[in-house]
């Protein structure tokens, strides 16, 4: 994974890009073309965010602050950090 400040390979060609929600609603986790991901929690906009690189069906994070997870895509489902978000339907 790239630091933070590097420049990095667009992820627009991913299938994932895009809103995923867990089940309630409360987490929100936007992918966004540019390699970056904003999370909110409940009313918390922003709660988290930082950048993200997809290879296959695998995703790894790192946020801001250094801190790094990664998750699995199984179709338009995301396991990640315990939970289960749903891509959001438009």
């Amino acid at each position: 994974m790239n630091a933070k400040n590097e420049s990095r390979e667009p992820q627009a060609a991913s299938p994932y890009i895009g809103m995923w929600v867990t089940g309630d609603g409360v987490i929100r986790q936007e992918l966004l073309p540019n390699g970056r991901y904003d999370e909110a929690r409940g009313s918390r906009r922003s709660a988290y965010t930082g950048s993200y690189e997809i290879r296959g069906s695998r995703i790894e994070y790192v946020d801001d602050t250094g801190f790094t997870a990664d998750g699995e895509f199984d179709g338009d489902i995301l396991y990640h950090g315990g939970m289960i978000f749903y891509r959001e339907q438009k």
